[in-house]
């Protein structure tokens, strides 16, 4: 269990279509099992996104904690890509953040602010595999 509380945690909204692929692309992706995940429509993923400042309402909220630190927007999407481990998933998190915060974190939340209507919406939040349940917080 130790090793659950240390693990980096990906706090994404259960009912966003897009988001939901999100974390279908990670759990594919992140082959040593890194991640972990709560939705903020959880309990764990409501107290993360308060613990750093965040509106667990807002759908501008996406966060990574990593190491005690919290990263939003287009930095934790850096991040996370940069920690797959996987050379072309570093190389395109490293190539993210070649381009200016003021200009990449805008792009972020204009595509956050309007995702439901672009990709859509789930009635219930994304329900893992039950081999990747141990990977999701309550």
């Amino acid at each position: 269990m130790a090793a659950e509380s240390t693990a980096p945690v990906i706090v994404f909204d259960g009912v966003c279509l897009l988001c939901s692929r999100w974390v279908r692309f990670l759990l594919k992706h992140d082959r040593a099992a890194r991640y972990h995940f709560a939705s903020m429509q959880s309990a764990s993923g409501r107290a993360l996104l308060l613990a750093h400042g965040l509106d667990p309402d807002s759908p501008l909220s996406f966060l990574l904690v990593e190491g005690g630190r919290g990263y939003t927007d287009s930095d934790a999407i850096a991040q996370v890509l940069h920690g797959l481990g996987a050379r072309r998933w570093r190389w395109l998190g490293r190539a993210m953040r070649l381009v200016p915060r003021w200009l990449r974190d805008p792009m972020y939340r204009f595509v956050a602010r309007h995702r439901y209507r672009i990709f859509g919406q789930s009635r219930a939040c994304f329900l893992p595999a039950p081999e990747q349940r141990a990977r999701f917080m309550p």
